[in-house]
């Protein structure tokens, strides 16, 4: 008896020489719809599901696969003498292959002004049940899910070669590939009935590359990105130059691009170990890096800066005077690019950096288990202040206290920021204790802490921090405030003439 593969694909990559290759190896071939007819134009023998079923398909095509001659023919085993006699007695002819891929929900969720309609419409059913059948029985049933598989399955099958272990590779990969369907076709149910967090979260990521290792040469690792692309994301970004990203670059970028997000006017952050090291504002690129690199041009070695505006010659020129390992830039210009690819190990990325959506949710894994939250976007105005002291502080301490804000919220806890005139000046970062996270900004500033403000990114529970900011010469200083303690903050604060704010938000980073 001929051995049986059924065909019925959305991608028809690659399609008609894989039936062809089916065909010399003498299977007879079953078919629908468009695969079908794309099959049958290509000279290729195939006959219609139906006229194996003896039943039309129906619905617009929603029902065509789902009976029992296929589904039997999918699920005997073949080792089983009562599945093989049910099979004779209802004239089910056994299938030996399936080649399904799915109807294209993602494509069609990523559509512009595509209709609810459209996408249910998009959610295949056929499809994932003859792969789950026909995984299920890979001993007997061999499945081809991925084009890139085809011509592999065709040299196995010409030498005798699909055995268990690689049939069952295909299974995994077959439920792999329908769990990663089912995932996204949950969560666009769960958006749309605006089920934050339901009584199961299943998340799907698509991998883009295998690392060369992950935090340490010791550990391995795998870049992943989520099924539709999320603008103002490293998985979207064009590398230009130098070679491949590694874990502790993809971590550091993405704190680079998340701090980057906080800024309108032209914007540089310097990133190490996912910390900023240096935050530069200005009216131009050029000047904005400058200030970011003046900020602290000592740990920017080896760093990663990323900027909201084109890289300009001028600003080229500045970069490439510095061991960096990554620049990210929504745009560089022809004299930039020709400045910066001189330096061999430089990685550039170039990201366009618009206005989008922020991930709704962060997840963090614990042994066992994950942590799920929404993601940190809240944000702080003028107006939200409320000022604590008796000493107002001034419009423009006002300026440099919300920037010193933003720059605080991306530092890992405890966490401290000194800031004047739009640039960083000291940052003390993942302290045990507050106070020691001030000691190490104030210490970063030097001469410059006098005039300057102070953020921290939770209450003070105790003055001390206070006192050497006043040391210091710090102005004013932005916190959360909430602590049982405020008073004694508020009275030092009183004291050395330095205005307080409260913003009634934390910004805890672990």
């Amino acid at each position: 008896m001929k051995k049986r593969a059924l065909i019925s694909v959305s991608n028809k990559d690659n399609i008609t020489a894989f039936a062809q290759g089916l065909h010399d190896l003498d299977y007879e071939i079953i078919s629908t719809g468009g695969t079908l007819r794309v099959i049958q134009e290509a000279g290729i023998p195939a006959k219609a599901v139906d006229e194996v079923t003896g039943f039309p398909e129906i619905l617009d095509g929603r029902v065509k696969t789902l009976h029992p001659f296929i589904h039997g023919g999918l699920l005997a085993k073949r080792d089983n003498q009562a599945h093989l006699d049910q099979l004779k007695a209802n004239e089910i002819t056994p299938i030996d292959m399936v080649v399904v891929n799915l109807y294209p929900f993602k494509e069609t969720l990523a559509r512009e002004g595509v209709s609810d309609e459209e996408i249910i419409e998009n959610i295949d059913i056929g499809g994932p049940s003859m792969l789950r059948a026909a995984a299920k029985n890979f001993a007997d049933v061999a499945i081809a899910v991925d084009p890139a598989d085809y011509e592999a399955i065709l040299e196995a099958l010409r030498n005798d070669q699909l055995d268990w272990k690689k049939r069952q590779q295909l299974a995994a990969k077959v439920f792999r590939h329908t769990a990663h369907y089912d995932a996204m076709i949950a969560n666009y149910f769960s958006v749309q009935t605006e089920e934050a967090y339901p009584e199961t979260y299943t998340v799907t990521y698509e991998k883009v590359q295998t690392l060369r290792y992950g935090e340490n040469p010791h550990q391995q690792a795998a870049f992943y990105r989520t099924p539709l692309p999320v603008r103002n994301s490293l998985a979207t970004a064009k590398q230009l130059h130098g070679k491949e990203l590694s874990y502790n670059n993809i971590q550091d970028a993405n704190a680079a691009l998340d701090i980057l997000a906080e800024y309108e006017d032209p914007a540089a952050v310097a990133v190490k170990h996912m910390n900023p090291c240096g935050i530069g504002v200005a009216d131009n690129m050029n000047d904005a890096f400058k200030t970011a690199f003046d900020a602290d041009p000592i740990s920017i070695f080896g760093g990663i800066v990323a900027c909201n505006r084109e890289i300009d010659q001028a600003t080229a020129e500045q970069l490439s005077n510095i061991f960096l390992e990554i620049v990210i830039a929504p745009a560089f210009a022809p004299d930039a690019l020709e400045i910066l690819t001189k330096k061999k190990n430089i990685r550039l990325l170039e990201l366009e950096m618009q206005e989008g959506e922020a991930a709704n949710h962060k997840l963090t894994t614990v042994k066992g288990g994950a942590l799920i939250q929404s993601s940190d976007d809240g944000k702080t105005t003028a107006a939200d202040l409320q000022v604590a002291t008796k000493r107002q502080p001034t419009a423009e301490e006002i300026t440099d206290l919300l920037f010193a804000w933003k720059a605080v919220k991306h530092v890992k806890s405890n966490a401290i920021v000194l800031a004047k005139s739009n640039q960083t000046l000291g940052v003390g970062a993942g302290q045990m204790n507050r106070i020691g996270a001030a000691n190490i900004a104030i210490e970063q500033a030097g001469d410059k802490a006098s005039g300057s403000v102070m953020a921290s990114d939770a209450f003070f529970p105790m003055p001390d921090t206070v006192e050497a900011a006043a040391k210091s010469g710090v102005t004013a200083i932005i916190q959360p405030g909430g602590s049982k303690r405020d008073q004694d903050s508020v009275d030092a604060c009183d004291q050395h003439g330095i205005a307080m704010v409260y913003t009634g938000m934390r910004h805890f980073k672990h």
